[in-house]
């Protein structure tokens, strides 16, 4: 992913998560901050179909929905996958799992012991089938987070292989 693309980005977005808008500024800064985790999908044809963007951050802790990360320099002990975003066309083609397969790929490249997502539009399920399971941990702070995502969000997490750290 480029700068050039965040139009395409916001347009994907915009179909794909009604009910769910982030400003351009905030994929901006997810790009600025960890361009390694952004990646497009592009059809045949060229045209982009589809975006992820995942960073390191703190499991446990998801950012809330359209809100800049700031200037966060801690340590960080998750890959969380902040956005995935296909077109309708491209569904059922593998991208979903090229995404994730990509995540553990990172994760093992950056050594977290942990990927991260908030699951909406009911996709619990299809997370699931790639290994992450609901996060356990009912605290208070945590549903401060999610509440931003809206109801029925799930905050969920994947342990990496033993090889990957």
């Amino acid at each position: 992913m480029a700068v050039t693309d965040l139009p395409q980005v916001m347009a994907i977005a915009e179909r794909v998560h009604v009910g769910y808008f982030e400003a351009e500024e905030v994929f901006a800064e997810r790009l600025a901050r960890f361009p390694h985790g952004c990646r497009m999908a592009v059809a045949r044809d060229g045209g982009a179909c589809g975006y992820a963007i995942m960073h390191p951050w703190h499991l446990g802790q998801p950012p809330a929905l359209n809100r800049l990360l700031g200037d966060a320099r801690t340590v960080v002990d998750c890959l969380h996958l902040h956005d995935i975003a296909l077109l309708p066309a491209t569904r059922g083609a593998g991208l979903g799992r090229g995404a994730v397969d990509f995540m553990r790929t990172v994760m093992r490249e950056e050594k977290l012991p942990h990927a991260a997502l908030v699951a909406v539009h009911g996709s619990m399920g299809y997370w699931r089938n790639f290994g992450f399971e609901p996060w356990q941990n009912e605290a208070r702070q945590l549903r401060e987070y999610l509440r931003s995502y809206g109801e029925g969000a799930v905050y969920m997490s994947m342990a990496a292989p033993a090889s990957n750290v």
